[in-house]
C-alpha cells in the first residue's frame, strides 16, 4: 500500500475511533435531538446560512464515517429547517458523503481488490459496468441495505464515479422525504420506530425491484422492436434450427438432441467443416509424415542409417485423405441422426426470425424454428494483389489436392498456419520461402517464443523473410516472382508455388443475414450470451471470434445451444477466462492464459519462472532436448497467470496448466504431484521447482541450519 493510501485509512481510521472515544455520536441520538430542537431553530432563526452550512458539513463527516445517526440527522434536518430545505440539505448531504466514503474505498482498496481478485470478479465488473446504475438504484431504494457497506462495496467496482453520485442522489431522494416529513412532526416520535412501519418498508422493497422490473420491461421492448415488421408462428417445427456443421454446428446440435428438442442441421457442403476436411485434421496428418521423413534423414547420428529418402506426395495425399476418411464417420450424417438430430444437407437462408429457407436440388422449402444458431465458419482470406489473378494460388482449403511437391514453394504469411505448412513442405523437400511483413513471425506469441521457432525453421532450411511486405506479383520470361518490399526497397522472389496462409474471413453472407439486418462487422456482432440483435438468433465458432480454434468453436457452442434452447428461464454468460492454444509446428509452442506480451500491455503485475526443457532426462533420450517451459505468476504467489511451452509435445503438456488454471491450482500443488520418471510432463515439476527455490523462505531457512548446527554441536 502507497504512503498516501496508508495515510488516508489512518486518517479515517482516527476520525471514526475519535467520534467513539470523546462520546461525539451521544449527540446523534433521537432524545437529544428533541431536547435541543428549540434551540436549534432559534439559532436558524437568527443565523440560517451558517447553522444550514454547519449542519450540511456535519451531516456529511458522518455519512463520509459511516457513523450511526444518519436517520436521525436526517429528521433533525426536517425539524429545524422545514420539508423543503430540509429535504435539499439531507439529499444533498447524505449523497456527498456518501460520495466521499465510496471515493476513499476505491482510492484504498480497489486497485488491491482487483489485483487479488480480479478474474475472479471479471463478470461482475462486466455486469457493473453494464447494468451498475439498475443495481445502485434498487440498492438505495431499499432501506434493508446498509448504506455504508453500499458505499464500500460499489467503491471496488469499475462503476463510474458521477454515475455512482447522481444514482444516490435520486435513489435516496424519496427515503430522505419519508423521514423529513417526519421530523417536521418531530414531538410526536418516541423511536425510530414509529417513522417506519412495515407497510413502508414493504412498499421501498417493491420500490426498489422497480429498476429490475424496469430492465426487463426494456429487454421485451427490445425485443418487440427487433421482431418489429415479421409475423411470429403460432406453433413451430423446430425448437432450434442449426447452420453450418463445423464444430460449432456439430456441437451445437448434439447438445439439442441430448436435451431432447428438435433440431435441424443444415449444411451446404461437408459435414465436420474445415477442421475436418481442410484444417485441423489434414494438416496434422501432413505434419505427421514430414517428422516421420525428417526424423529418417536425420536417425545416422542415432545409428540408424537410411539412404536417399524420397517423398511420394500423391500416396502422402491420400494418408491424409485416409486419416480424414477414418475420422469422417463421427461427424457423419448417419450418426447425428442417429443422435436425434434432424440433418438437411442444402443451402439456408434465413427469412425471418423464425423462418429459414433449405434449396436442396433446386427445390426450395420453409421450416420453422423458436431460436436460429449460426455456425457457418471462416475461409482462407485473399487479400488484393496485384496480379494474383494470374498464379494458381494455394491455400488451406485447396492445398491438399497438390500431385507433385512444389520445388520453390512461397508461403505468405508467418502465422500458425503458415509456419506449420511452411516446415511441412520443407521436410517433405520443397524449398520453402516464408515471407511476413511484421518483424517477426507468430505476432501473437512472445519474442522469445517466436525466436526460438524461427531458428528451427532455418535450421530445417527455411528461408524466412521477416519484414518483407508482399506489393504485387509479376511473370520474368515463364517464371512467376513475388515483388516485396523490404527496407523501402523493392526485392523479386521466385516461385513456383505460392501458398497463402494470411489469416482467415469470417463467412457471414449469402445465407439473409444482410437482408435480415443481423448486425456483423467482420464478423458477427454478439453479446455475451452469442445473441445476435434479434434475441433469438445465436452464434458461435469462427463466424463470431475472438479467438478461430476448434476447440474454442465447441466451447461457444454450448452456450449457444442451452441459451437458444431455455431464454430467458436461464442464460448462460461465454467464458473465456482459460483458453488454451497450439501452433503444431516442431517444436510446438503452446500457451493458456496470459502471455508475457499480453501481460505487458494490460499493465499486469506478474513474474516468470522458466525451465529448459534441453535439461529434461526424457527429452535427452528422445534426442528432443529442445526449447523451455515458462510460467506466468502473481508476484510473490503460485497463482499461475499463464504458461507458454515451446518444445516437443508441448500441447500435450499444456493440458496440465489448463487443469491448473480453470480450478485455482497453484504451482506448489503442481509441486508436490508425483510425476512419472522419465516423462516430459516432468518439466511442469521441474518449472514448479524452480518457482519454489526462487521463494524459499530464507529467514527460516538460516534459523533451520543453526538448529541442524546445534545438533551437531
Amino acid at each position: 500500500m502507497s504512503f498516501k493510501k496508508l495515510l488516508l485509512l489512518l486518517l479515517i481510521v482516527a476520525l471514526f475511533i475519535s467520534a467513539f472515544v470523546f462520546d461525539l455520536t451521544q449527540y446523534l441520538s433521537l432524545d437529544v435531538l428533541k431536547e435541543q430542537q428549540q434551540q436549534l431553530n432559534s439559532l436558524f432563526a437568527q443565523n440560517p446560512f451558517a447553522t444550514f452550512a454547519i449542519y450540511f458539513a456535519i451531516y456529511v463527516i458522518s455519512t463520509a464515517l459511516s457513523l450511526p445517526g444518519a436517520t436521525v440527522l436526517t429528521l433533525g434536518a426536517g425539524a429545524i429547517f422545514g420539508f423543503g430545505w430540509g429535504l435539499l440539505l439531507a439529499s444533498f448531504a447524505a449523497s456527498f458523503g456518501a460520495f466521499l466514503s465510496f471515493l476513499s474505498a476505491r482510492f484504498i482498496l480497489r486497485d488491491w481488490v482487483q489485483a487479488k481478485f480480479g478474474e475472479r470478479l471479471e463478470a461482475i465488473n462486466r455486469g457493473i459496468e453494464r447494468d451498475g446504475a439498475f443495481y445502485l438504484l434498487s440498492l438505495r431504494l431499499v432501506p434493508l441495505f446498509p448504506f455504508f457497506v453500499i458505499n464500500l462495496v460499489m467503491g471496488l467496482t469499475p462503476i463510474k464515479a458521477w454515475t455512482y453520485y447522481w444514482v444516490s442522489q435520486v435513489g435516496m431522494l424519496l427515503g430522505a422525504a419519508v423521514y423529513i416529513n417526519a421530523g417536521t412532526q418531530l414531538a410526536q416520535i418516541n423511536s425510530l420506530g414509529d417513522v417506519v412501519s412495515a407497510d413502508l418498508i414493504g412498499a421501498f422493497v417493491l420500490l426498489g425491484i422497480m429498476p429490475i422490473v424496469a430492465k426487463f420491461i426494456l429487454s421485451i421492448v427490445k425485443r418487440r422492436k427487433a421482431f418489429k415488421g415479421y409475423h411470429k408462428p403460432k406453433s413451430f417445427d423446430n425448437n432450434m434450427v442449426v447452420i453450418g456443421a463445423g464444430s460449432a454446428g456439430l456441437v451445437s446440435a448434439y447438445i439439442a438432441a441430448a436435451v431432447k428438442a428438435k433440431v435441424t442441421l443444415i449444411e451446404r457442403d461437408k459435414m465436420g467443416g474445415d477442421c475436418l476436411n481442410t484444417g485441423c485434421v489434414p494438416s496434422k496428418a501432413l505434419l505427421h509424415v514430414a517428422n516421420v521423413a525428417q526424423q529418417t534423414r536425420n536417425s545416422e547420428h542415432l545409428g540408424v542409417k537410411a539412404d536417399n529418402v524420397q517423398v511420394d506426395v500423391k500416396q502422402v495425399m491420400q494418408q491424409v485423405q485416409d486419416v480424414i476418411g477414418k475420422i469422417e464417420p463421427h461427424d457423419s450424417v448417419e450418426r447425428y441422426e442417429k443422435l436425434g438430430v434432424n440433418v438437411e444437407l442444402g443451402n439456408a437462408r434465413i427469412v425471418s426470425p423464425w423462418e429459414v429457407e433449405i434449396t436442396q436440388n433446386g427445390e426450395t422449402k420453409t421450416i420453422t424454428t423458436r431460436a436460429i444458431v449460426v455456425a457457418t465458419g471462416a475461409r482462407p482470406l485473399i487479400p488484393q494483389f496485384e496480379g494474383l489473378d494470374n498464379v494458381d494460388y494455394l491455400t488451406s482449403d485447396n492445398v491438399w489436392s497438390l500431385q507433385e511437391l512444389p520445388k520453390r514453394l512461397l508461403v505468405l504469411g508467418g502465422g500458425p498456419i503458415g509456419c506449420e505448412l511452411s516446415q511441412a513442405f520443407q521436410r517433405l523437400g520443397s524449398q520453402v520461402t516464408l515471407v511476413e511483413m511484421a518483424d517477426r513471425i507468430l505476432s501473437q506469441e512472445d519474442q522469445d517464443s517466436a525466436e526460438l521457432l524461427a531458428q528451427q525453421l532455418q535450421r530445417d532450411g527455411i528461408d524466412l523473410k521477416t519484414g518483407h511486405k508482399g506489393k504485387r506479383f509479376e511473370q520474368h520470361d515463364g517464371e512467376h516472382v513475388l515483388v516485396a518490399e523490404y527496407n523501402g526497397k523493392e526485392q523479386r522472389i521466385p516461385f513456383d508455388r505460392v501458398l497463402i496462409a494470411l489469416g482467415r474471413q469470417a463467412n457471414v453472407s449469402g445465407f439473409g443475414l444482410e437482408a435480415l439486418g443481423v448486425e456483423t462487422d467482420r464478423t458477427i456482432n454478439t453479446n455475451e450470451l452469442l445473441q445476435t440483435n434479434y434475441p433469438n438468433i445465436y452464434a458461435c465458432g469462427d463466424v463470431v471470434g475472438p479467438y478461430q480454434f476448434t476447440h474454442v468453436a465447441s466451447h461457444q457452442a454450448w452456450y449457444a445451444a442451452v441459451n437458444a434452447l431455455f431464454d430467458p428461464f436461464k442464460t448462460f454468460r461465454v467464458d473465456y477466462s482459460v483458453i488454451p492454444w497450439v501452433t503444431y509446428t516442431s517444436p510446438q509452442v503452446a500457451n493458456v492464459g496470459l502471455t508475457e506480451q499480453q501481460a505487458q500491455q494490460h499493465n499486469k503485475q506478474y513474474e516468470v519462472t522458466t525451465y529448459d526443457i534441453g535439461e529434461l532426462d526424457r527429452a535427452i533420450a528422445d534426442d528432443s532436448a529442445y526449447g523451455r517451459v515458462k510460467v506466468l505468476t502473481v508476484p510473490g504467489k503460485d497463482k499461475i497467470l499463464g504458461v507458454n511451452i515451446v518444445g516437443p509435445y508441448a500441447g500435450e503438456l499444456l493440458a496440465e496448466y489448463v487443469l491448473a488454471m480453470k480450478h485455482g491450482i497453484g504451482l506448489n500443488k503442481i509441486l508436490g504431484t508425483i510425476h512419472s520418471y522419465p516423462t516430459l510432463a516432468e518439466a511442469n515439476k521441474y518449472v514448479a521447482g524452480e518457482w519454489k527455490r526462487a521463494h524459499a523462505p530464507q529467514r527460516v531457512l538460516n534459523w533451520v541450519e543453526k538448529f541442524h548446527r546445534w545438533r551437531r554441536s
